[in-house]
């Protein structure tokens, strides 16, 4: 049996990445995920990687986009007010086509906002990283146990999507610590014959280019980009369900938050309150078909998040309106407690669908 060791989760994060095959990682410090990039600059140089911090966090994702053209698996790291920087990196490696891993370890905003946990960052990861059309996949920990598995199952999903992924944690979540099993290392990795590796004469020149002056072209990649975002989406979509058979209140949340409402669920049944969970584990592609199912089943839904409900839109689309979708959050670094959950259940439940 695997044998389990204490980590924060920024650490778990970094040593997965490690183990996924990560050898190039290139941060900027920022609370509250310094603590991987601290721990990648002491783990790099022991195993032959490169560790660099760079002078900006718009430096580190451009230094990423080098890397993973010439087919390397590469990493970024930062919070909220980092990753905005990065966005017009981000946007170069999608129009790319370029793998890579970006991690979100996020805090309060808008603008330098706190330094405190929150969700606040969900309509940039699922809708706005960058400009342009593109999607990215963006998987939502709630353990440090899934801070490593997501890391590790990102950058297989960046390498076989030819896809940046994001990792979209928070600040609570990066300073945690848990017992966690860490993945086994990576023994191979795939094979990128589209990488700027050098031709040595057998082969035609590869490019790596995001420009593209021929409309033409440009729409016959871009909807060429979206036939892949839709494969990606049929088959990765990720989702967990608790107490979901007969439930009649659907709680919807993710991270943090999602931990918080499993206790309130728990004490709802003690209290004769049907509620049960959808937990997205994939942000993008939303897990849209047991919202969808659960929609003839249950009253009322309520999302619990730690931002002003960015991520209840998304239920309310996945739904189509057939019923109610509550909205019980906290803000600014603040986090909702179970009795607070439990709370907006018990309000649901009597609201039927109202």
């Amino acid at each position: 049996m695997a044998e389990k060791v204490l980590m924060k989760g920024n650490e778990a994060l970094a040593e997965s990445a490690l183990r996924a095959g990560c050898r190039f990682f290139f941060g900027y410090p920022i609370t509250p995920q310094t603590e991987l990039a601290a721990y990648m600059s002491k783990r790099m140089p022991k195993i032959g990687g490169t560790y660099l911090q760079a002078e900006s966090e718009i430096a580190a994702i451009n230094m990423v986009y080098g890397a993973a053209s010439a087919g390397a698996r590469a990493m970024t790291s930062s919070s909220s007010p980092g990753i905005s920087l990065k966005g017009e990196g981000i946007s170069y490696m999608a129009g790319s086509d370029l793998p890579g891993v970006i991690i979100n370890v996020q805090r309060g905003g808008p603008g330098l906002g706190g330094i405190q946990p929150s969700q606040s960052d969900y309509w940039q990861a699922t809708r706005a990283t960058g400009h342009g059309d593109f999607f990215m996949p963006v998987l939502a920990p709630s353990t440090v146990q899934e801070m490593a598995d997501c890391v590790y199952r990102a950058f297989d999903l960046a390498d076989e999507y030819r896809t940046p992924v994001m990792v979209l944690a928070d600040g609570m979540l990066g300073q945690m610590m848990e017992p966690v099993v860490l993945p086994e290392p990576k023994e191979s990795l795939p094979e990128k014959p589209w990488a700027t590796t050098g031709h040595k004469g057998k082969r035609a020149h590869n490019i790596v280019n995001s420009l593209y002056l021929t409309a033409d072209a440009l729409e016959k990649l871009n909807i060429e980009r979206f036939e892949r975002y839709a494969r990606l989406a049929e088959k990765e979509t990720m989702w967990e369900e608790f107490m979901m058979e007969d439930a009649e209140v659907c709680i919807v949340s993710c991270g943090i938050t999602a931990r918080v409402s499993r206790n309130a669920i728990v004490e709802a049944r003690k209290q004769g309150i049907k509620a049960g969970m959808i937990r997205p584990i994939t942000l993008w592609p939303f897990p849209k078909a047991p919202l969808r199912k659960a929609a003839d089943q249950v009253k009322r839904f309520v999302c619990v998040e730690l931002n002003m409900g960015q991520m209840r839109e998304d239920v309310q689309l996945a739904v189509e309106c057939k019923k109610p979708v509550d909205l019980c959050f906290r803000v600014g670094g603040m986090i909702p407690s179970p009795d607070e959950v439990l709370d907006a259940i018990r309000k649901a439940n009597e609201g039927g669908n109202d």
